[in-house]
């Protein structure tokens, strides 16, 4: 499919108008491997929606080696079940030189929540929209190197290997609403995709929250 162009300030207001999907939230599910880009489009995208609220999966302690939806289970308990039940929500912000919970993240009943990381678009997530960032794995590579520094790189390159089986299994791209390209330099209110914004492939899932088969992978450890 060509590619489309399209603003920050319109895919804002696309997704203001669409249903709730977590009570009265609509959940906006940014996802793809990591170093796609998925954090600075969250950033840009959040300013556009006035400031809405952007809960990360680097907010919590997902180990390089451990299971991509690790940071799933305190999400749903802390952050999603409260907001489908119309209550604020709070976390704790894991503090990755700490190895330790650190601040604590409040979170309002809103119009517009983003969940931003590897594993936000899964089947599971009450998504309203899900939107898919990717860049050719040479530039998310030095990236993540020029992030994290080259002592990682080896650890990168695990964790690239699991992200990858974890999509393939979850089909998680097939049932993305909006492609990004993240190699793309773009104008601060520019987007570039590859699918009509105005045309999603998918629906709200609806539904309770759901969990993934299993409990959180524990052990402290840099974040992917």
């Amino acid at each position: 499919m060509t590619g489309e162009v399209t603003t920050y300030s319109a895919l804002a207001e696309r997704l203001r108008a669409l249903p709730p999907s977590c009570g009265p939230v609509r959940i906006v599910a940014i996802d793809g491997p990591s170093g796609g880009g998925k954090s600075t489009f969250a950033d840009v995208l959040a300013r556009s929606l006035g400031e809405a609220p952007v809960v990360r999966s680097d907010d919590f302690p997902v180990p390089w080696d451990g299971d991509p939806l690790a940071w799933w289970p305190p999400l749903a308990a802390e952050v999603l079940r409260p907001l489908e039940d119309g209550r604020p929500a709070a976390y704790r912000r894991y503090d990755w030189r700490l190895g330790t919970a650190g601040d604590r993240v409040e979170v309002p009943v809103t119009a517009v929540l983003l969940l931003e990381g590897v594993g936000a678009a899964w089947r599971g997530s009450p998504a309203a929209f899900r939107i898919w960032i990717d860049a050719p794995r040479e530039l998310r590579r030095r990236r993540a190197v020029e992030r994290d520094g080259p002592h990682l790189a080896e650890s990168w390159d695990r964790w690239s290997a699991r992200e990858e089986a974890h999509f393939a299994a979850d089909r998680t791209r097939a049932r993305a609403d909006l492609f990004v390209d993240g190699a793309a330099r773009r104008a601060a209110d520019q987007v570039i995709s590859t699918a009509p914004v105005n045309e999603p492939l998918s629906g709200p899932t609806g539904g309770p929250v759901n969990e993934p088969v299993g409990g959180p992978v524990s052990g402290p450890g840099p974040g992917p």
